[in-house]
């Protein structure tokens, strides 16, 4: 309002003249409070500020960026060592299954090579029931042609004494 007063001293002999140009000067100074034009100054502040504020947030973000990859490498980490384990589980439990299939195996080695025995046990058995009747055979074909040949030779002796 320094201005609108100085005018209106400086026209005041032609009062309406004044109060218009008084008028107008205060509305120029209103509008020139509201819309005051930064300086230089206000500029290298408001800049000054920012920087800080972008300094402020990358930190932050910096900050927050090494959290989160210090608690993905940690849980990295964790799901590595419970695959691990997992894994030493599962080679666990296929050795064991494994070694129960060896002692299976050898059961089973054990009873076919028994059971092998026993059937050539059981050959040799009928390999000597089989020689024992090939001899009773043999002994009866003997007994049996001997006594053909006796009855043959008895036959021809007899037709010789007859025909004599």
């Amino acid at each position: 309002m320094g201005f609108a007063i100085r005018i209106y001293e400086a026209f005041k002999e032609d009062e309406v003249k004044a109060k218009v140009l008084a008028e107008f000067i205060e509305k120029v100074e209103e509008a020139i409070n509201i819309n005051q034009v930064a300086t230089r100054q206000d500029l290298h502040v408001q800049e000054l500020k920012i920087t800080k504020e972008i300094e402020q947030v990358r930190a932050d973000l910096t900050k927050e960026i090494e959290q989160v990859r210090a608690d993905l490498t940690k849980e990295i980490e964790q799901v590595r060592a419970d695959l691990t384990k997992e894994i030493e589980q599962v080679r666990a439990d296929l050795t064991k299954e494994i070694e129960k299939l060896r002692v299976d195996m050898k059961e089973i080695e054990l009873k076919l090579t028994k059971e092998i025995q026993n059937v050539r046990v059981e050959i040799e058995r009928v390999r000597g029931e089989i020689q024992q009747a090939k001899s009773s055979i043999l002994k009866w074909t003997i007994g049996f042609l001997t006594m053909q040949t006796i009855t043959l030779l008895g036959v021809v002796v007899g037709l010789f004494q007859f025909l004599k």
